[in-house]
């Protein structure tokens, strides 16, 4: 009987242990982020060190993200919407909120900038702050020179939206975001009024201010301009500020003389933040927990700062990062430029529309 026992007791334990170890192998996390996003080492060793299974997918614009997720069931454990999207879509019940007692890195987030996302989700309860960045002005310094002379107004919205200006920069040619909702309240913000005014007649005010400059600008476009700053195709853009450090290191790698550079408008500016948010439908929460805590670490996520050209809101990371990075300003901002950043925020539908409208009118020019 003791033998008996014994064999009993060790296939019993050889059970559990099997158990224990299916249950182990059966942890998984699935994300689903923008394409090339994410330094590639961070994830395999990720999956590497936790033994959790990882599925990564990407998707290429905030809406194709939304689509899934409105269907109540997307599929993914953490997903990374762009802050305006993020606030439309805690509205509509799409994700839980974090448990930050799983999340002891937290604590290296930058307060000021939490403040700051905290316009799209009050008390940062949804998301994790992952890269941020400003619209602003990419330039080629020699065509603006040559056409503006040496007190060309590049650290200013004065160059893009003073016709006398653009009459000029015509020639070597300009170009804006195809996007009323990052190039109208920068309208609206250089006018002295609410950059998420819920006016019809402020968006009125706007759209004349940029009606006068409208002849001179080459083309709308959220992506084109990269290659064609990179290229020398044209001088002047409003744009993504990391977009603007990548392309200029492209105009390098091409050794095609021209040189890209950027500057914050003294104005101000829009910031916009990219975040880690866990659907509601989530089957692995604590798994999503985990990834997002390792992202927090400062020493994993500085290399994606450094990947993708773009700072991220982990202050000791940041003294980490390239200084190319850290220490510009016009990509990095400063405590006191902070001040005189805005977050757009989504707007009433009516006025949604009027936007729109507004948009439609300044891209044909009537």
């Amino acid at each position: 009987m003791k033998k008996t026992h014994r064999l009993i007791a060790a296939a019993l334990c050889g059970t559990a242990l099997l158990t224990g170890l299916a249950t182990a192998a059966e942890r998984e996390l699935r994300v689903y982020n923008w394409a090339d996003y994410i330094a590639p080492e961070v994830p395999k060793d990720f999956a590497k060190k936790t033994g959790i299974k990882l599925t990564w997918d990407t998707f290429e614009t905030n809406e194709a993200l939304e689509a899934k997720l409105l269907t109540g069931n997307s599929g993914y454990d953490l997903v990374v919407p762009s802050n305006q999207f993020l606030d439309t879509q805690i509205k509509a019940g799409v994700f839980q909120k974090l448990d930050k007692s799983q999340l002891p890195n937290w604590k290296n987030l930058d307060p000021e900038l939490l403040k700051l996302l905290e316009t799209n989700d009050p008390g940062n309860q949804y998301g994790v702050p992952y890269m941020y960045g400003t619209v602003l002005i990419g330039f080629n310094p020699d065509k603006v020179k040559a056409a503006l002379g040496e007190d060309a107004p590049v650290n200013s919205w004065d160059l893009v939206f003073k016709p006398e200006n653009m009459e000029k920069l015509k020639s070597c040619g300009v170009a804006m975001l195809d996007s009323p909702t990052e190039i109208l309240p920068i309208a609206l913000h250089y006018l002295g009024l609410d950059p998420n005014s819920a006016d019809p007649k402020d968006y009125d005010k706007a759209a004349e201010l940029l009606l006068k400059v409208r002849p001179y600008v080459k083309y709308f476009h959220s992506a084109k301009y990269m290659t064609d700053i990179a290229n020398g195709d044209i001088c002047v853009a409003i744009g993504y500020s990391g977009s603007f450090y990548q392309f200029a290191n492209r105009a390098k790698e091409a050794g095609n003389g021209v040189v890209v550079k950027w500057k914050l408008p003294k104005e101000g500016a829009p910031i916009w933040f990219d975040t880690f948010a866990i659907p509601k439908s989530s089957k692995n929460v604590a798994e999503a927990h985990e990834f997002l805590n390792n992202l927090m670490d400062p020493a994993v996520i500085a290399p994606v700062s450094d990947f993708l050209g773009y700072p991220n809101p982990n202050t000791p990371s940041m003294q980490m990062v390239s200084k190319e990075i850290s220490a510009d300003p016009d990509l990095t901002p400063t405590a006191e430029a902070q001040k005189l950043l805005y977050v757009v925020q989504p707007l009433p539908q009516k006025i949604e529309r009027v936007r729109t409208r507004a948009w439609t009118k300044i891209k044909t020019g009537n």
